[in-house]
């Protein structure tokens, strides 16, 4: 078997490179993943979409993948909702730092288009009227963030992708990259032997192994990062709200369950995606703290999911000189589901050698070789 471009990982980015590649021209398209569709960190992360970042970069990946969601159903053909839903994210800042970086990321934003505003903690809760204001400084809001569903919304990639030819095997994991004089040859899975001087490392949590199949150095590791789902009930909250101090992401889904989930700094760098009793505790301590009504609902489950953590906090999207023809678009801390249709956009071109207005090197792997403390993206939970 032949193709064009291998393209390992079939979660939300890896459908997006496959489905903005073929719509750009390119035939022999293949995508391999060792997983059921959405099985990584697509179907396990928190869906939030947002434009409220503390880099320009970051921001502006956040307002092209936006623009892109606003129209995803109409521009993919796909015959259901994907269910974006644009309610804003607020986030409280409880700090004097804080408020003094938001400050900084509001003006930031705002020079790239995004519609954020600062608020007082009165005008906060004016938006989310349950909110414990007692420990709130000030806040931002941005009334075009929002929440999508991710298994709809990788559906509909798929399908768009399917029928401009691209071929699926989920379920099927690659064991080798073979290299020869600098030059990839072949991509070995479980069942097929595929030849190709192209491939794409949208691996998620395991794009490092990856990497090194390939003999390329990616300083990139994975951590466990925590969800829990209370029962549904009728809706009280609109936006996301986010305390970076307290460690907290709240958002009510359109279904009415609340979902939440928080970083744990002692997370080890692997692979595990269980979740404990440890998280549940400060998880609902830290919630029924800033939003006090949700500590009259029960949990019905919990679940772990992988970062994908860079050096920077921002991703790495793009080629190596460390191997021709190997391409990488990992290192989303945390955030690719919301940069999908960016990256998808960004590959493609790099690949094809198109034209693009992002400043791909600020995205290169080699970034890192001088990279600058104010590069660091302060704006994860």
């Amino acid at each position: 078997m032949k193709a064009n471009v291998v393209i390992i990982g079939g979660g939300i980015s890896g459908v997006s490179i496959a489905y903005n590649l073929a719509k750009k021209g390119m035939k022999n398209i293949i995508v391999f993943d060792d997983n059921y569709m959405t099985g990584g960190a697509t179907g396990r992360c928190g869906a939030g979409v947002r434009q409220q970042w503390a880099t320009k970069m970051n921001c502006v990946l956040a307002k092209q993948s936006v623009d892109f969601f606003e129209r995803a159903q109409e521009e993919l053909g796909y015959h259901r909702d994907v269910e974006f839903k644009q309610e804003g994210y607020l986030i409280v800042a409880t700090t004097l730092k804080e408020d003094a970086q938001f400050e900084k990321n509001v003006t930031l934003q705002n020079s790239v288009g995004i519609p954020t505003k600062k608020l007082t903690p009165l005008e906060a809760k004016e938006i989310v009227p349950h909110l414990n204001i007692e420990e709130v400084i000030s806040a931002t809001y941005c009334k075009t963030d929002g929440h999508l569903n991710p298994f709809l919304m990788t559906d509909a990639y798929y399908h768009a992708a399917k029928r401009l030819g691209v071929k699926f095997f989920y379920q099927e994991k690659v064991n080798e990259i073979i290299v020869s004089k600098g030059k990839i040859k072949k991509v070995i899975t479980d069942n097929y032997e595929v030849e190709t001087n192209k491939v794409v490392n949208a691996a998620g949590g395991y794009a490092h192994e990856v990497g090194l199949m390939a003999g390329v150095e990616i300083p990139v590791y994975s951590e466990n990062h925590q969800i829990l789902v209370t029962e549904p009930v009728e809706k009280i909250q609109g936006p996301m709200v986010i305390s970076f101090s307290k460690n907290i992401y709240c958002q009510q889904v359109p279904h009415g369950s609340f979902i939440m989930g928080r970083s744990d700094k002692n997370a080890a760098h692997d692979h595990d995606i269980s979740s404990g009793h440890l998280f549940l505790d400060e998880m609902v301590k830290t919630a029924v703290d800033l939003l006090p009504p949700l500590q009259e609902l029960r949990v019905t489950r919990a679940w772990g999911g992988s970062y994908n953590i860079s050096p920077d906090r921002q991703p790495i999207i793009g080629d190596t000189d460390q191997l021709k023809g190997f391409y990488m678009a990992c290192g989303f801390s945390g955030h690719g589901f919301m940069f999908a249709p960016v990256t998808g956009e960004l590959i493609s071109d790099i690949i094809l050698d198109l034209p693009t207005d992002i400043e791909k090197e600020k995205l290169h792997i080699d970034r890192f070789k001088n990279m600058k403390e104010t590069d660091f993206e302060t704006s994860v939970v």
